[in-house]
């Protein structure tokens, strides 16, 4: 029995050490000037690009996503009745390595529905 104790008490002690990083898109991306800041500033605020588009002469766009779900947007399965989770998105472009643009979107996956919110509209099939 004290063993299964000591065993518990190990299990939460060592639980507490694990540390996901979190990503505060809007947050991080503020910090970043227009005309001043790096390509080195973005990576240092908001890290590794999730996707990565060169368009020719020095120019790029770095793009960073996150999906935000609520704990009950988290069931399997039962999820998607309470509710559709938040897309956070940052676009930086970058013009021979300073950020010359950065914009950040927030939406969610009912957005796309808006053509079932007009009766008057039919989809093409």
């Amino acid at each position: 029995m004290r063993f299964f104790f000591l065993l518990v008490a190990t299990t939460f002690v060592l639980s507490g050490c694990y540390n996901k990083p979190v990503r505060h898109l809007v947050s991080d991306a503020a910090l970043l000037k227009v005309g001043q800041s790096s390509s080195e500033d973005v990576l240092v605020y908001l890290g590794e690009p999730d996707e990565h588009k060169s368009l020719g002469e020095g120019v790029e766009k770095w793009m960073y996503q996150k999906e935000k779900k609520t704990l009950l947007e988290k069931i399997p399965y039962a999820g998607k009745q309470f509710g559709a989770p938040e897309y956070s998105q940052v676009i930086v472009t970058l013009v021979n390595g300073i950020v010359t643009e950065c914009t950040f979107s927030l939406s969610d996956e009912d957005d796309m529905d808006w053509a079932s919110d007009y009766s008057w509209q039919e989809k093409k099939k």
